[in-house]
């Protein structure tokens, strides 16, 4: 057996793979944000491992000859946190989350000061990315960045408590903005930049090497047998890329959750970071991907049942497919929304503009406003595939991942507005953590479920009416971004 744990941002998942790629069991454990000033999202590493600790003794209590089986693990998780230790490898504040905006001055400084910089991490200096967060701890908490012996990424630091060892892999690190992604090193000029040393960075690895054996103290806690090895693993997305089978160039897919992103895997860098996309390194060696990301994706979903009033996400759902068929379309004076209630990432670079329901009238109603929410979701998806798409990277059809994969209603909007063919998969849901069991086979030498996909559960072509239809609708959305900019910018 293979343990894949992937660490998001609202929930931690783990999942037994066997050596045949059947999932044998899953266990996943909530987790909480907290926002200690506006813009702000943090989290307490140790809170991290309490879950870890919690979802293994449920799969341990619930499937004790599977989990006894245990050989590998592999590690995914949200990307771009700081996770800030000390010399005894204690945490000297919260981790700093990836939808943390506080950071967008210094963002904008590495950005005015550095923009050569940009060509070799990757992607423009933005306030997600961990870089400028550092600058920011140096200015605002100087005696918590003096404390600074290590920086990790959320993923790395249940590796820290596993083994003991501190070590990224080459796809989290990419989300740093510290690594010469064609290099996939280090770069100290960034470093510098960022007020610190090329010795608090961990060492690197690729996501499908060995890092050592859980330790004696771990197995113990987790009823794990002894030697169990730990995989370099990912971040969430180039390791949710391995778990669908996007491993080759021209592989491409949409995650569709708490944030977005369109990926297209690469055999090179392929960058245009004046576009917002960001060039990484994926989670396999010698293999690249360029993405579009939206920091609010299915959330607005979320937010907007409850502004709403609905019960649950599937009740406003149902209201919307009932009230408003996709093949009748919707008129061009219909509500518009704009889904950047965290800021925005790709095209726009500007984490401190905010969303907007726009062209209201009388006649507007509760369907009405949650299919705008679903269309301005997949808008923002479009900008960002047109910037994907201007490196020269493809996109002939998407796979389909995340928690708004589960309406079909919607991977159908998505497929008329980008105009092209959307595929959801089976246990799609399970991507990152199915990814991470894969990685930790290949730890192991068992490589053969790399290659393999997840089972095809629906297709979705995109109607050609319908696409042109939103065409209009598409280009008023475009439309907008300025005046709600101005509005951040005039305060």
């Amino acid at each position: 057996m293979s343990l894949g744990i992937d660490l998001g941002t609202s929930e931690l998942k783990t999942v037994l793979m066997d050596s045949k790629g059947a999932i044998r069991a899953q266990a996943s454990v909530r987790l909480g944000v907290s926002r200690p000033q506006a813009g702000w999202s943090e989290q307490d590493p140790q809170d991290w491992w309490a879950a870890c600790v919690q979802a293994l003794s449920q799969l341990r209590a619930a499937h004790p000859q599977d989990y006894a089986a245990i050989r590998c693990i592999g590690l995914s998780g949200q990307m771009h946190g700081a996770v800030l230790l000390d010399n005894h490898d204690t945490c000297i504040r919260p981790a700093i989350l990836w939808n943390d905006a506080r950071a967008h001055v210094e963002a904008a400084a590495l950005a005015h000061d550095h923009p050569a910089f940009a060509l070799v991490t990757g992607s423009l200096a933005m306030a997600g990315l961990t870089a400028p967060k550092l600058l920011w701890l140096q200015e605002h908490e100087p005696q918590a960045f003096a404390a600074i012996a290590c920086v990790l990424s959320p993923k790395d630091y249940l590796r820290l408590q596993l083994t003991g060892q501190k070590i990224t892999d080459m796809s989290d690190a990419a989300g740093t903005l510290w690594l010469n992604i064609a290099e996939r090193a280090w770069y100290g000029p960034m470093l510098a930049a960022s007020g610190l040393r090329p010795d608090q960075m961990p060492p690197l690895v690729e996501g499908d090497a060995a890092t050592g054996a859980v330790h004696a103290t771990a197995a113990n806690m987790l009823g794990l047998p002894a030697g169990v090895v730990v995989a370099g693993g990912g971040g969430d997305n180039p390791v949710s890329a391995v778990g669908i089978g996007a491993v080759s160039a021209g592989d491409s897919f949409i995650s569709l959750g708490t944030s977005a992103a369109i990926v297209s895997v690469t055999e090179q860098p392929l960058g245009n970071p004046a576009a917002g996309v960001h060039s990484f390194c994926h989670a396999l060696p010698g293999r690249w991907y360029a993405m579009g990301a939206i920091l609010s994706g299915a959330s607005c979903l979320r937010w907007a049942t409850g502004v709403l009033g609905l019960p649950n996400e599937a009740a406003l759902l149902a209201l919307v497919e009932s009230a408003l068929p996709l093949a009748q379309g919707v008129p061009s004076s219909a509500p518009l929304f704009l889904p950047y209630l965290s800021g925005e990432r790709t095209p726009h670079n500007d984490p401190q503009v905010r969303g907007a329901f726009l062209q209201l009238g009388h006649d507007s109603n509760t369907a009405q406003l949650g299919y705008a929410v679903l269309e301005g979701v997949a808008f923002a998806l479009r900008d960002a595939m047109a910037a994907v798409t201007s490196t020269g990277a493809t996109v002939p059809h998407c796979l389909l991942v995340g928690g708004g994969a589960r309406s079909q209603y919607w991977a159908q909007l998505l497929a008329n507005v980008l105009g092209v063919e959307m595929r959801t998969l089976h246990d799609s849901e399970l991507s990152a953590s199915i990814g991470a069991a894969k990685l930790g086979f290949a730890a192991i030498g068992q490589r053969s479920q790399l290659e393999t996909g997840l089972a095809i559960k629906n297709t979705f072509a995109p109607d050609a009416a319908q696409h042109a239809a939103l065409q209009v609708r598409y280009q008023k959305y475009r439309s907008l971004f300025p005046a709600v900019q101005a509005l951040h910018q005039a305060a």
